[in-house]
């Protein structure tokens, strides 16, 4: 299916679609200004209306159960009082308005066309950078990813519902990456592109987007737990509820416990304790046999894996209901099995920073469990290694009012500076 001109469109629309497109997006950026208080409002509402379960039966034929929770989490971000966070911590007090200067004026205009690429790892995720496309005046077209059976489109339907003047800057499509020529048609209209997925996704969108064109990388990222000293029992549990809640499938979600020690017995000690705590947050959490599955799969596959490949001296692993545990004796960040499967390695804050820098531009989030009086230390330790967000333990996925994205505040990429001589 398709979005545009506010409807729903069937896929055979698409050609004669993307042969007027170029001209109906001119129209819209020669038109009047898309005013932020129109977005505000238009979100505000949808949010309420979503938080207020108003569309859950709608929902439920887009997203099994588990998803559904998943998606309440994000709608806390479409409430008016976070988006005036947002716009206030990434573009200052007077957001928009021109800056005069000795000699010119600065002028804050849309960049102009902004491509967004989502993932499929975050049920909302395109809907939230389409808002975000919105907040900044942009015209927005949405590539949708494959694991969105219809949620995004819904939420463009009755987003342009509550407000019609959206209509004309809300595209999508219902592409997928082998379709070339026509993301390469879309590629070659827009003025920025927002990539939300790995590294073959941003690849891909590296050698499409045209010269000028502004690339917005927000790839996979990497995150994981530091524990330094003895962990108070809550906050272990938060952790273990946290793994279990997000099936580590997002780029906040912890792959790797990284223990303050340069000893394996320890961390072998650690990962056989943990267990326990893992197995009860994740009996707790799935909501059907699938998940079940899934995470017995996961971890059965990555444990076939290992044998295969040929498992570290001294690695020791340690099966659960749902979920395991991995003691490994290397220090390196790495992707876990995920879905409840995590991975615990030794890495003394000595060796942080080196080991750190070896993904340097893949980190993300690091949930800290230490002693108050480490904690300023350990965390300027973490964000000189590149860190981009350091939380408690349990709060690695949590949303924080106008907090940056990797590292960056994605609303000043999506405008562009106009000096204008005095």
């Amino acid at each position: 299916m398709i979005f545009a001109h506010g409807s729903l469109l069937p896929d055979s629309r698409l050609p004669g679609l993307l042969a007027g497109l170029e001209g109906e997006l001119n129209a819209a950026l020669a038109g009047p200004p898309l005013p932020a208080e129109t977005v505000l409002a238009a979100l505000d509402a949808l949010g309420r209306r979503l938080a207020a379960g108003e569309f859950d039966a709608l929902l439920r034929r887009f997203l099994p159960a588990g998803e559904l929770a998943r998606l309440g989490e994000v709608l806390p971000l479409f409430t008016r009082d976070v988006l005036e966070e947002k716009l206030r911590a990434e573009l200052g007090p007077e957001r928009f308005s021109p800056r005069e200067r000795r000699q010119t004026t600065a002028r804050f205009l849309p960049l102009g066309v902004l491509l967004h690429v989502a993932a499929g790892n975050q049920p909302g995720l395109g809907l939230f950078s389409v808002a975000e496309g919105l907040l900044t005046g942009n015209v927005n077209l949405l590539k949708l990813p494959r694991e969105d059976k219809g949620l995004s489109l819904a939420a463009l339907s009755l987003l342009t519902e509550a407000a019609p003047e959206l209509a004309g800057f809300v595209y999508a499509f219902d592409l997928p990456s082998s379709r070339t020529a026509e993301l390469t048609a879309l590629a070659g209209l827009a003025d920025g592109i927002a990539v939300w997925g790995g590294d073959g996704a941003v690849e891909t969108f590296r050698h499409l987007a045209p010269p000028g064109c502004r690339l917005m990388e927000w790839g996979h990222r990497l995150s994981f737990a530091y524990l330094s000293g003895p962990p108070a029992a809550q906050e272990l549990d938060a952790l273990a509820a946290h793994i279990a809640a997000t099936g580590q499938r997002l780029c906040s979600s912890c792959q790797v416990i990284f223990l303050d020690t340069g000893d394996f017995s320890a961390a072998r000690a650690f990962a056989e304790a943990f267990l326990p705590r893992l197995e009860r947050a994740v009996l707790a959490r799935r909501t059907g046999p699938w998940e079940s599955a899934r995470a017995a799969l996961s971890g059965y596959t990555a444990f076939l894996e290992r044998v295969t490949a040929g498992r570290e001296p001294g690695e020791a692993f340690f099966r659960g209901r749902g979920c395991s545990v991995t003691a490994r004796p290397d220090r390196e960040l790495e992707l876990s099995p995920m879905e409840g499967n995590v991975l615990v390695k030794p890495l003394p804050r000595s060796e942080l920073l080196p080991v750190l820098r070896r993904q340097k531009g893949r980190l993300q989030t690091a949930g800290l469990l230490c002693a108050e009086e480490e904690r300023e230390a350990l965390t300027a330790l973490l964000a000189r290694a590149g860190v981009t967000r350091i939380t408690r333990a349990g709060r690695l996925s949590d949303a924080f009012p106008g907090e940056g994205h990797d590292g960056e505040y994605p609303l000043r990429r999506y405008l562009r500076v106009v000096d204008v001589e005095n």
